[in-house]
């Protein structure tokens, strides 16, 4: 089973924010892959199906960004479980500008708190992460203090932008799927 675990905040007041980016993507792509209604799994929401003859799981955690990457304890007792191919990470990136994404088949946490949390569950930074850019295309707008921006709504105009990223996204997913970490790498990587 592949599991594609987007990251973001739970609660209203988080719903539209930067840093929900990931469960945006994730909502995408339950919708395009005609996946179940969310439903409620330990600390997560999940969804699943097939994606080719491919068995994938979405994932949302509940437990705030910090601690993201507990949700991955139920498939790390799985057999045959190796993150390396098996995880996806789908989450925001004030490093990269909106309209922007990149796929990397291992590497760093960046500073990225969901991703150390990921990184602290799995003992290793060797799973793929799609990173989708959030930093301001106007480069004139501040960005000041990295909490409030990431938490901040995201404004229309930046937002539709990410959106138009949306078949992009779906497609580096799907190679991510069926053809794995380094294909998609060598195809959406940068």
């Amino acid at each position: 089973m592949k599991v594609i675990l987007g990251l973001g905040n739970p609660g209203r007041e988080y719903e539209a924010t930067r840093h929900n980016v990931g469960w945006w993507v994730v909502d995408h792509l339950a919708g395009v892959w005609h996946f179940d209604a969310w439903r409620r799994d330990g600390d997560s929401f999940t969804t699943s199906g097939l994606v080719g003859t491919r068995k994938v799981k979405l994932v949302k955690p509940q437990t705030f960004m910090n601690l993201s990457g507990q949700a991955l304890r139920p498939f790390q007792r799985r057999e045959g479980f190796d993150a390396a191919s098996d995880v996806l990470v789908i989450v925001d990136e004030v490093a990269v500008p909106v309209g922007e994404f990149r796929f990397r088949a291992a590497g760093s946490a960046g500073g990225h708190n969901g991703l150390k949390s990921v990184e602290a569950q799995l003992k290793s930074a060797n799973y793929s992460r799609l990173r989708v850019g959030i930093r301001p295309a106007d480069d004139q707008r501040a960005i000041g203090d990295l909490a409030d921006f990431v938490l901040h709504t995201m404004p229309r105009d930046e937002r539709a932008i990410v959106e138009a990223l949306y078949p992009r996204i779906v497609g580096a997913a799907e190679s991510w799927v069926k053809e794995g970490p380094e294909k998609t790498g060598s195809t959406f990587g940068r």
